[in-house]
């Protein structure tokens, strides 16, 4: 078998003339009849192979039983494209590998779907074939990305004297948040273990045990219904420090936040990082996780809508409640059919029963609400 000696992604022009052997899968193939050539690929990229039968009839000849998704190896030469066959949108594309001996590790079937970014099939599809799914080039940079945010992670915390300490797996039901997922014992007939939905028991006992600070990135269950931020397995990184407020906490972590977002995404984050109070961030945006960039913030409107005949409004400020709203610049624009069948629409996807609105007009200094709920003020 042909042990490969560089990736799909490695080759450059200043490596032409090595002699090198490719592992991988058959991208894309094509047959001009006296020249057969492959796009061989890694997760690390591609790089175009080609068969000639004046270099090597035997292998140009195995070559044209090769199918798309069939693993092979292959040894050659690394030459210059030809002027005018380069291409700008690979990392290889100035080269190829001209071969001189092919093996055919593993063939296959037809996928059920390309390997590309531009996928045309449903998720139940991507799922059942998963391990296809995941040689596409989008999936295979998001395990990357995961990888490389977990390593940047565990040097941080070890540059700041934490320990990395596992924690059980197999423990008892303690009170959290959510259902447990229960495993039952083979050695003790009718008890259950519960797999943890945070180590948060164990970790305090490690501060007890004067362990001083400790880290770990963990998987947790919770039995409970999935939604958008929400499975029942999952990976945290989880931390503990002892002798510490809550500003010591934040003070530790906002540089990992800035490194993470620097060192993966180029994006600089200054420091200190902006805090916000949880009664403003609700207050202002009505959730605890507010997106800054919008800033549309909502607007107590309680006492213009005590003035009001509306029963929702009324019975809501008589029951301790408030009343807010946005303001939408230029909003007047939207008319009834536009907001009826494109806003109205959008907020019942959120979540919302409907949407209350009205546009307001001034009448000198006076202002007025007409539209939506302009019938219900005088």
């Amino acid at each position: 078998m042909l042990k490969r000696t560089h990736n799909c992604g490695e080759l450059r022009l200043e490596d032409t003339g090595k002699k090198v052997i490719l592992s991988g899968w058959v991208q894309s193939y094509r047959d001009h009849g006296n020249l057969v050539f492959f796009d061989v690929r890694d997760r690390e990229g591609l790089t175009q192979l080609v068969f000639d039968p004046e270099v090597q009839a035997e292998a140009h000849r195995l070559a044209r039983t090769v199918r798309c998704e069939w693993v092979i190896a292959a040894s050659g030469t690394v030459r210059p494209r030809s002027e005018g066959m380069e291409n700008p949108k690979l990392a290889t594309g100035q080269i190829e590998v001209i071969v001189d001996r092919l093996e055919i590790l593993n063939m296959a079937r037809t996928p059920p779907f390309d390997i590309d970014d531009e996928i045309r099939t449903n998720e139940e599809t991507r799922l059942e074939y998963r391990y296809i799914d995941l040689r596409r080039p989008s999936m295979q940079q998001k395990l990357r990305t995961r990888h490389r945010v977990t390593s940047l992670v565990r040097k941080y915390y070890d540059e700041k004297g934490f320990w990395e300490i596992e924690t059980p797996m197999l423990a008892k039901s303690t009170p959290e948040g959510a259902r447990d997922f229960l495993v039952p014992s083979r050695l003790v007939r009718g008890s259950f273990y519960a797999l943890p939905q945070s180590p948060q028991l164990f970790k305090q006992i490690l501060m007890m045990s004067g362990m001083d600070k400790y880290f770990q990135i963990v998987r947790c269950f919770r039995d409970e219904d999935p939604r958008a931020d929400r499975q029942a397995e999952f990976t945290q990184i989880d931390v503990e420090m002892s002798f510490v407020e809550s500003d010591d906490v934040i003070r530790m972590h906002e540089p990992l936040i800035a490194r993470i977002w620097k060192e993966i995404a180029g994006i600089d984050v200054p420091l200190p990082i902006r805090r916000m109070p949880y009664s403003e961030a609700m207050r202002d945006y009505g959730i605890d996780r507010p997106d800054l960039r919008f800033d549309m913030k909502l607007k107590d409107i309680s006492d213009l809508a005590r003035q009001s005949t509306f029963k929702v409004f009324v019975s809501t400020i008589e029951n301790g409640g408030v009343v807010k709203g946005l303001c939408a610049p230029a909003g007047d624009k939207y008319s009834r059919s536009d907001i009826d069948k494109t806003l109205t629409g959008l907020v019942m996807d959120y979540g919302a029963k409907g949407l209350s609105w009205g546009k307001l007009k001034m009448d000198g200094d006076t202002p007025s609400f007409v539209g939506g709920l302009g019938k219900f003020f005088t």
